[in-house]
């Protein structure tokens, strides 16, 4: 029986192949907003979290906002490795200043550190050496250099030895990192083309605006499994000077970050995909408004089966197939069309990121499909059903 209705609804669906089509047209738009939608916001927290954790998952920010009248000093810093979850520290500070070689002349984002900085943020040197110990205690005027830099500002990768000017303070490049350090995407950082490591001690004596205190630094914990335990360790040592103010630091981990990031990405697509699912139902509605129509212009049909002894369950499976079948239909076609709109967005953003279709939200768009074809297929199957044989047979229509 059922094969038999499957057969006749498809037959039917094919009689009038326009008026099908736009039936169908609510729920492919209504797929195509779920699919598309829910699956660029998944493609793109799979992106930015992958990010992330390019920027490694064990290492924390600490930013101090209020010292108390008991400033951070670089010397004092070490002291933050005592506990065995935080394995080292290193102070940061960023500036802007005009980076001058010969004739060229560029503004650059010179950043001041320690050399336990290059090993947190993998910083690999592929000319010369990083930044050493002794720079920071002599307070050296060196510098090691983005390969962006030693190309586009200084003209090629021979300036090792040579020296430039930052801000019209002479340093030595000591250093060229490796291309795929050219970026620097540090939190709490900027990221510039132009990017040059100096030693903190120096950074500070450029800029007015820093103190010769630490207000911000990186520390690294042993392991990814002991990022909380390190956080912990911080966050105690910091309110035992800090004179137990949480306000007066903020100490945050890049696991903070993903998960806020997921927070909300998840309340995103949950929100878009309850605007797609209102196209859906929009769409059932179009198909329970089609099916009565279906069911007005087939009286007659209805009744010639039920006078050769067609049940009610019969008649009611046979309209209910039908408006599952467009729904279905439609759901196929939003999902073909789906696939070709997430291409043609890959394209478009290239290396930038990667969209694809999510499976989970296949599925879902075809379950929701089904549900939508049975919910607005059992009104109009019902009509159908409880049309008597006779008055069927007078319709005239």
């Amino acid at each position: 029986m059922v094969l038999q209705s499957l057969k006749m609804a498809w037959k039917a669906v094919g009689a009038n192949k326009m008026r099908t089509f736009l039936t169908m047209l609510g729920i492919i738009i209504g797929v195509v907003a779920l699919v598309v939608l829910v699956s660029l916001v998944s493609s793109a927290t799979s992106s930015v979290t992958d990010s992330i954790n390019s920027l490694g998952s064990n290492y924390l920010t600490v930013s101090i906002s209020d010292d108390k009248g008991d400033p951070l000093r670089l010397s004092e810093l070490s002291e933050f490795t005592e506990d065995d979850a935080v394995s080292a520290v290193a102070p940061f500070a960023s500036l802007s200043a005009t980076a001058k070689y010969g004739y060229n002349s560029e503004t650059a984002t010179v950043y001041g550190t320690t050399p336990s900085y290059f090993g947190m943020q993998d910083l690999a040197v592929e000319y010369g050496r990083e930044l050493k110990t002794t720079d920071v205690d002599n307070k050296s005027y060196v510098a090691v250099i983005s390969q962006d830099t030693a190309t586009d500002l200084f003209g090629g990768m021979n300036i090792l030895g040579d020296t430039i000017y930052l801000d019209g303070m002479p340093f030595t490049v000591v250093g060229i990192l490796t291309e795929s350090e050219s970026l620097t995407s540090s939190w709490g950082g900027s990221s510039s083309d132009y990017s040059i490591y100096i030693p903190y001690t120096v950074a500070i004596r450029m800029s007015d605006s820093l103190s010769n205190t630490v207000t911000m630094f990186y520390a690294s914990a042993t392991d990814e499994e002991s990022t909380d335990a390190a956080e912990t360790a911080l966050t105690d040592q910091l309110l035992a000077r800090l004179n137990e103010d949480e306000d007066a630091f903020t100490v945050s981990s890049m696991n903070m970050l993903a998960d806020a990031m997921s927070s909300v990405t998840s309340v995103l697509s949950l929100l878009l995909g309850g605007i797609a699912a209102i196209s859906l139902l929009v769409g059932g509605i179009g198909i329970m408004n089609i099916m009565l129509v279906s069911v007005t212009e087939r009286t007659k049909e209805i009744g010639i089966r039920k006078a050769i002894g067609a049940g009610r369950g019969s008649i009611m499976l046979q309209f209910l197939i039908e408006a599952l079948v467009i729904s279905l239909m439609g759901c196929l076609v939003g999902i073909l069309a789906s696939w070709g709109i997430i291409q043609i967005a890959s394209v478009v953003a290239g290396d930038t990121m990667t969209f694809s279709l999510s499976g989970g939200v296949v599925t879902i768009a075809v379950c929701f499909s089904i549900f939508i074809g049975v919910v607005f297929g059992i009104y109009p199957a019902n009509q159908a059903a409880k049309k008597h044989p006779i008055e069927a047979l007078r319709y005239d229509g």
